[in-house]
């Protein structure tokens, strides 16, 4: 009976072993995460923007008088002078009212020299010849008006520029109330690249620009780049030349306007791009903004320990225009190890496999 009682026992014993072995926790796994050591750096971060491009002058051709387009003498995207031909409106109806004008004009003339005589012999009073010469004046000035309408019925490009959409043809009636221009002659041989800011971006430009005054500034400015809708960049340099005298009400943002030389006329208004704005850094420390995140009233960047752990180190900034990196002031130092994956996710303490990123890929992406 003993034997059987320790059997027993020895069996209870094992089964209890075994399930403590299946209910015995499991320890995570040690998952990577990208980190990059921090180092200083001597670059050129390019800030970019959306930009629209117009011309230095773009002007709307209206007809000043009504008529149906005669003759068209330019094409879309032609080149034209000042002065230079580029509409003519049928006149015909007008040429016989100026005809018919020019005659009563050649009447009333006729008078007055038949009463001048008179009115020296004193025959007649001068109220006649008065008359008679307001008559003559009124018959003059409605020629004049007439022969003026046949000549706005010939239309002349009144700057050197490119002639953009035809959208009437021959045969259409316009007149100056026609909502449609036809056409618009743009000045290009200067191109105007217009974009916005933020309130804090304009403050951070600002800032790093050399100069006093605000215009000092503006007129110490680095050149500007524009990259094109198809990706390239244009070979020439732009210049910021203003930025709006407040902040528009409605987005909070700054309207900037930059210039570009456009001799070859490459560039045409109506065009878009983005406008990248150099900002030159030397010995600083510089981590994506994307690497830290704000908690309560601060901002921290994950540093990983030497023992693989994440600790959250409070960190102070300042953004470089774009939107894409801070300078760090305070709060990181050099070797230090910052996670730039799963930042939001990691919480301070877990243990992680750190993957270590090239510096350098982070600061400049496009360069091999």
């Amino acid at each position: 009976m003993k034997k059987k009682y320790f059997i027993s026992a020895i069996l209870l014993s094992i089964s209890l072993l075994s399930c403590k072995k299946e209910t015995a926790p499991t320890a995570p796994p040690v998952m990577p995460y990208k980190v990059v050591e921090i180092g200083t750096s001597n670059t050129t971060l390019l800030a970019e923007y959306p930009a629209s491009l117009e011309g230095v002058t773009d002007i709307d051709i209206r007809a000043k008088v009504d008529g149906y387009i005669e003759k068209i003498y330019v094409q879309e995207g032609q080149e034209v002078k000042k002065g230079q031909l580029l509409f003519k409106l049928e006149t015909q109806t007008a040429t016989q009212e100026a005809g018919a004008a020019k005659a009563k004009v050649a009447a009333a003339q006729v008078e007055v020299n038949r009463l001048i005589p008179l009115v020296e012999r004193k025959i007649i009073s001068d109220v006649q010849l008065e008359t008679a010469k307001a008559n003559l004046a009124s018959a003059k000035s409605t020629y004049q008006s007439i022969v003026a309408r046949i000549n706005y019925a010939t239309i002349k490009s009144p700057v050197n520029g490119i002639v953009g959409t035809l959208p009437l043809r021959l045969g259409s009636y316009v007149s100056s109330q026609t909502v449609e221009p036809l056409t618009r002659i743009s000045d290009v041989s200067t191109i105007y690249a217009y974009f916005s800011v933020n309130e804090k971006e304009q403050l951070d430009i600002m800032m790093h620009a050399q100069g006093k005054s605000f215009q000092e500034k503006i007129n110490k400015m680095k050149a500007v780049n524009l990259v094109l809708s198809n990706g390239m960049q244009y070979e020439q340099k732009g210049k910021i030349e203003t930025f709006s005298g407040q902040a528009n009400a409605a987005t909070g943002s700054f309207n900037v306007r930059a210039s570009f030389p456009n001799g070859n006329k490459l560039l045409r208004s109506g065009g878009s791009g983005t406008i990248q704005i150099p900002t030159d850094l030397e010995d600083v420390i510089i981590i994506p903004q994307n690497a830290s995140l704000e908690l309560q009233d601060k901002r921290v960047a994950l540093v990983v320990d030497k023992d693989n752990k994440v600790k959250a180190v409070p960190i102070e900034v300042r953004a470089i225009p774009g939107g894409k990196f801070f300078v760090v002031d305070s709060g990181l130092n050099i070797n230090d190890k910052i996670l730039i994956e799963g930042v939001g996710i990691v919480t301070e303490g877990t243990l992680i496999k750190p993957e270590v990123v090239d510096f350098n890929t982070i600061i400049n992406p496009t360069k091999k």
